[in-house]
C-alpha cells in the first residue's frame, strides 16, 4: 500500500520546513539577497560544508527500484557504517533529504509545476561514498547538499512565509492517549525486541510493534486497518510523518506541532482507512471495523489536527539543470 512506502521513505517542494529549529542567517547556492536566509540547527551542528568522495549520477528506470542503502527519511536513524550511499529517486527527494524535510504529495505538485517536467519525474541512481566510514546521517545530507549543487547546479534559498497548516493539539489538556507515553516508561532502544503476539489488537502497547527506535512504520493488518506508529520520537517529528498520511495529505497543508509535549514518545496509531479511492479498485469487507483516523487520533493518541495559520521556513529553488556527466 502506499502509505507503507511514505512513511518508510519519507519521500517526495516548496519545502515546508515547519517543526525544524532554526539558527543564525546564510546563504544556501546563488540566493537573492532580498530573501531571509537561515541556517537549521541540525547543519551547524554537523559541521557545515561536506562533501562526498566520489560520486556517481546515472538515469534510472523508471520500471525498476532499488531500495537505498540509507532512510532517507527526516529521523535521525542510524545508518549503516561505511559511508556508502546508493538510491534510486527523482531529484525532489534527494533534495528533501538533503535539507532535511518532507513534504505532502500536494506540496511536491506545486513545487515541480513550475520546473522542468524531469524534476519529478526522472529517477537517477545515485552512489557515492563518503570520505569516513562512519559518518552521520546529517553529514551525509550535508555531502548530498554539495553534490546536488555541483552536479545538478541547484540553487535554492529559505524563506519565512505564512501558510494555511494543521496544529497537532492536545485534544484535553494534560490528559494523553493510552497508547501514547513517554520513551523513558517503555522498552529501551537497546533492550531485545521480539514482536507481539497480535498485531491487529488495539491492546498492543503503544510503539512496540516497531523494533527500531527512531524509525517510523506502516503496514496493513489482518482487520483491514492501518497499524502506524514509531519509538523515542519526538512530537515535531510524529507531526511531520503524519503530513504524509493519507487522511491528512489530501489537505495540502503542513502539519506542526503545537503540543507543548517536549519528550521523546512511543506511539502506535490504528484506524480504518477509506479504502473507496484506491487505484486497485480494492476495498475493505463491508463488515470491517476500526475507527476513523480523526476518532483514532484522538482516542489513541489524546491528539487532533486544528486549522489554523503559521509562519513557516520555506525552500525555495531557484535553480536546477540536468546533471553533469561522471
Amino acid at each position: 500500500m502506499r502509505i507503507a512506502g511514505l512513511v518508510a521513505l519519507a519521500s517526495t517542494m516548496l519545502l515546508g520546513l515547519a517543526n525544524m529549529p532554526l539558527k543564525a542567517q546564510a546563504t544556501t547556492g546563488e540566493t537573492p539577497s532580498a530573501n531571509l536566509q537561515t541556517t537549521p540547527e541540525w547543519q551547524i551542528v554537523a559541521s557545515g560544508h561536506m562533501a562526498f568522495e566520489v560520486a556517481s549520477i546515472r538515469p534510472g528506470d523508471p520500471g525498476k527500484f532499488i531500495y537505498p542503502t540509507i532512510d532517507l527519511s527526516i529521523e535521525d536513524t542510524p545508518i549503516p557504517s561505511g559511508g556508502y550511499f546508493k538510491a534510486d529517486f527523482p531529484l525532489p527527494v534527494y533534495i528533501e533529504f538533503a535539507y532535511k524535510t518532507m513534504l505532502t504529495p500536494k506540496q511536491e505538485q506545486a513545487m515541480v509545476a513550475n520546473l522542468p517536467k524531469w524534476v519529478g519525474a526522472q529517477p537517477f541512481v545515485i552512489e557515492a561514498k563518503a570520505p569516513t566510514a562512519n559518518a552521520t546521517k546529517d553529514q551525509v545530507r550535508l555531502m548530498m547538499q554539495s553534490l546536488l549543487a555541483d552536479r545538478f547546479k541547484l540553487a535554492v534559498h529559505f524563506e519565512t512565509q505564512e501558510r494555511p497548516v494543521l496544529a497537532l493539539v492536545p485534544d484535553r489538556p494534560g490528559k494523553l492517549g493510552s497508547r501514547l507515553r513517554p520513551h523513558v516508561l517503555g522498552l529501551a532502544c537497546d533492550a531485545k525486541w521480539s514482536a507481539p503476539p497480535d498485531r491487529t489488537s488495539l491492546s498492543v502497547p503503544p510503539g512496540e510493534f516497531v523494533p527500531i527506535c527512531g524509525a517510523f512504520q506502516a503496514m496493513d493488518v489482518a482487520d483491514n486497518t492501518i497499524l502506524f506508529g514509531a519509538r523515542n520520537v519526538t512530537m515535531p517529528s510524529i507531526a511531520g510523518n503524519l503530513s504524509i498520511i493519507p487522511p491528512v495529505a489530501e489537505f495540502g497543508r503542513s502539519v506542526v506541532d503545537q503540543t507543548g509535549l517536549a519528550d521523546t514518545y512511543d506511539f502506535s496509531l490504528n484506524w480504518l482507512p477509506d479504502r473507496s479511492g484506491n487505484p486497485s479498485g480494492t476495498t475493505a469487507p463491508m463488515d470491517a471495523q476500526g475507527p476513523s483516523f480523526e476518532v483514532a487520533l484522538k482516542d489513541q493518541l489524546g491528539l487532533k489536527l486544528k486549522p489554523t495559520n503559521a509562519s513557516i521556513q520555506v525552500l525555495v529553488i531557484d535553480h536546477v539543470e540536468q546533471p553533469s556527466p561522471n
